[in-house]
């Protein structure tokens, strides 16, 4: 599996476990099915539930006159991976996380929710250097 597809399987895992309250692995399962599933989709999914209050913390500083709530749930799924991605996982260079996080806003949103992903994974970024 290719891991702009592992990526995009592992938000739209990522959405329903917040929309349902199901574990990981039965969201992955449902979208899966009986496919095999590789280590890269499944350290990214286990690892971003596991960092879910860190991760959320990350993100609520960068959309400083944001709340959580405000942002829509996908937007917010694809910000969890990403920002899982480049504190936890940091093999990938953060510009290619950045660039697959901002594609995924457009496939599943428009080009306005690429561009707010875009500034956020930028503020995420700044301020993990600045840590």
């Amino acid at each position: 599996m290719k891991r702009r597809e592992a990526r995009k399987i592992a938000v739209q895992t990522l959405y329903q476990v917040d929309i349902a309250k199901t574990d990981w692995r039965q969201a992955l399962n449902n979208i899966v099915g009986d496919r095999h599933t590789d280590p890269f989709l499944e350290q990214l999914v286990s690892g971003a539930v596991e960092h879910l209050a860190e991760i959320d913390r990350r993100i609520e500083q960068a959309v400083s006159h944001w709340s959580l709530d405000r942002l829509s749930r996908v937007d917010h799924a694809i910000l969890r991976l990403a920002v899982y991605e480049l504190h936890y996982m940091q093999e990938t260079p953060p510009a290619v996380v950045i660039n697959e996080a901002v594609e995924l806003g457009k496939a599943f949103g428009t080009e306005k929710n690429g561009k707010f992903i875009n500034g956020v994974l930028g503020k995420v970024v700044k301020q993990g250097a600045e840590e």
